[in-house]
C-alpha cells in the first residue's frame, strides 16, 4: 500500500493513497459511506466509485466496503484526499486518482 504527501506553497496538504484502513477510517469520520454512481453499475457490480456523505445523494447506490475495495484495486485506483482545509476545519476533498505504478 502506498500513501503519498503533497504540499503546493499557501495551500492545505493533500495525500494520495491505497491503504484501505485509511480510506476507510478517512470516509467514516466524516460519515461518508460507499458508493458507486448508479447509471455506471453493469451486470451487478460497483461502477464509477464515490464516498456519498449525508444526506445521502439519489445518483448514488451505497455498497459495502468489501465491493468498494474490490472495484477499487481492480480499478488501480488511488484515493487523493485531504485531512484539513487551509483553514483548519476538516476537510471532504477527495477524489480518485490512476495508480503511477506504485502499489
Amino acid at each position: 500500500m502506498m500513501t503519498q504527501s503533497h504540499t503546493k506553497a499557501g495551500e492545505a496538504e493533500a495525500h494520495t493513497t491505497t491503504d484501505h484502513n485509511a480510506i476507510r477510517n478517512w470516509a467514516e469520520s466524516r460519515n461518508g459511506k460507499p458508493a458507486t454512481v448508479e447509471a455506471t453499475e453493469q451486470d451487478g457490480h460497483a461502477g464509477i466509485l464515490r464516498i456519498d456523505f449525508d444526506p445521502p445523494d439519489d445518483a448514488l447506490d451505497r455498497i459495502g466496503w468489501d465491493e468498494f475495495f474490490r472495484k477499487f484495486d481492480e480499478s488501480e485506483l488511488a484515493f487523493l484526499y485531504q485531512d484539513r482545509t487551509k483553514d483548519g476545519k476538516t476537510s471532504r476533498f477527495h477524489k480518485f486518482v490512476r495508480r503511477s505504478g506504485a502499489k
